[in-house]
C-alpha cells in the first residue's frame, strides 16, 4: 500500500540503525507509505544520504545519536516530536554483533553488543514511549532467529536477542491496556554488510555450517523490509519475516539439544578453536558503534 493508501500515511515513525541495511530499507518503505520518518544512527554521512534519497509521499530527516546515551536519545525524541509531531511507530532495529569462542572473547566488545542491542532498545522504547502512548502507536522490536535457538560463536548476540524478545513481551503486557501495540520481529540471516563481512571469516562460516537449508542462506534486504512494514501496518504481535521461522518457534524447546548435537558433529570434540574470534564488532555500523 503506497502513499495515502496506507494506514501509515501522515504518521511519524522512528527507525534506529537506519544508516544501512535493514534499517535504511525499512525507513524507505515507511516513507513510500507516506510516513514522516526519523532516521537514527551513528554514521552522519550515511544517515544524511539515506534521508536525502527518500524523496516520496512522506518525508525523512536524519539524527545522529548513540541509542545507549539516554540523555541524547531523549533530546532526539523531543526534536523529532517538535518537527514531525507525536511518534506513532518506533522500529528498534539498531544492533551489532561479534563472533568467536566465548573463552577467547574481548569482554569489552561482548558487553558492547549487549549494551547496544538490549539496553539501547530499552532506552529507545523509554524515550519514545510518551509519543506512543499519546498516539496509541506501535513499537516493533527487531529480534532474531538467534532468540529462538542460540548458536555457538555468537554468545553475546544470542543473549542480547533473547533479551530484547523478553523485554518486548514484558513491555507489551504493561502498555496493551493503554492502546499501544508491541510486536517482535524474528529474522534469519539477512544480506547486509555486517553479515557479508562476517561470512568472510572462519567463526561465522562454522556457525553457518551448523544450520540446515534454508537457515544457512542470507535473505535479501528489500523483501525483508517490506514484510516488516506490513507487520507494522497490521500491528502484528509477531512478525516472522521468513515463514519457516514460525516453525522454529514451535520447536524451540528442542533446539538447545539439537544445536549442541549438531555443533559436536561440525566443530568436533574439541569445540570452537581459541584464537578464531573476529577482532571487534562486525561491519561498518559495528565499527561506528565500537
Amino acid at each position: 500500500m503506497a502513499g495515502s493508501g496506507s494506514v501509515l500515511a501522515g504518521r511519524t515513525a522512528v527507525v534506529t540503525g537506519a544508516a544501512r541495511g535493514i534499517g535504511r530499507a525499512v525507513a524507505g518503505a515507511l516513507v513510500a507509505r507516506g510516513a514522516k520518518v526519523a532516521l537514527l544512527g551513528l554514521e552522519r554521512d550515511e544517515l544524511s544520504a539515506a534521508a536525502e534519497a527518500e524523496a516520496g509521499p512522506g518525508s525523512a530527516k536524519a539524527w545522529q545519536v548513540d541509542i545507549t546515551d539516554e540523555a541524547a536519545l531523549r533530546d532526539t525524541a523531543d526534536q523529532v516530536t517538535r518537527l514531525f509531531g507525536p511518534v506513532s511507530v518506533v522500529v528498534a532495529n539498531a544492533g551489532v554483533a561479534a563472533v568467536g569462542p566465548f573463552e577467547d572473547a574481548d569482554m569489552t566488545v561482548w558487553r558492547r553488543v549487549v549494551e547496544v542491542n538490549l539496553v539501547g532498545s530499552a532506552l529507545t522504547a523509554r524515550a519514545f514511549l510518551p509519543g506512543l502512548l499519546a498516539t496509541r502507536g506501535f513499537y516493533l522490536q527487531i529480534s532474531s532467529l538467534a532468540a529462538l535457538g542460540a548458536a555457538p560463536m555468537m554468545s553475546a548476540y544470542c543473549a542480547s536477542k533473547s533479551g530484547v524478545e523478553t523485554f518486548a513481551h514484558g513491555l507489551r503486557t504493561e502498555v496493551a491496556g493503554r492502546g499501544v501495540g508491541v510486536g517482535i520481529a524474528y529474522l534469519s540471516w539477512t544480506d547486509t554488510e555486517m553479515i557479508r563481512e562476517a561470512w568472510r571469516h572462519g567463526p561465522l562460516r562454522e556457525v553457518r555450517a551448523l544450520m540446515p537449508w534454508p537457515a544457512n542462506r542470507a535473505h535479501p534486504v528489500e523483501p525483508t523490509a517490506e514484510r516488516l512494514v506490513r507487520g507494522i501496518e497490521r500491528r502484528s504481535s509477531s512478525v516472522y519475516v521468513q515463514p519457516w521461522v514460525r516453525g522454529v518457534q514451535t520447536a524451540r524447546a528442542l533446539l538447545p539439544g539439537l544445536v549442541t548435537w549438531r555443533a559436536g558433529r561440525v566443530l568436533g570434540s574439541g569445540g570452537p578453536r581459541p584464537g578464531t574470534a573476529f577482532p571487534g564488532l562486525l561491519g561498518p555500523g559495528g565499527r561506528a558503534a565500537g
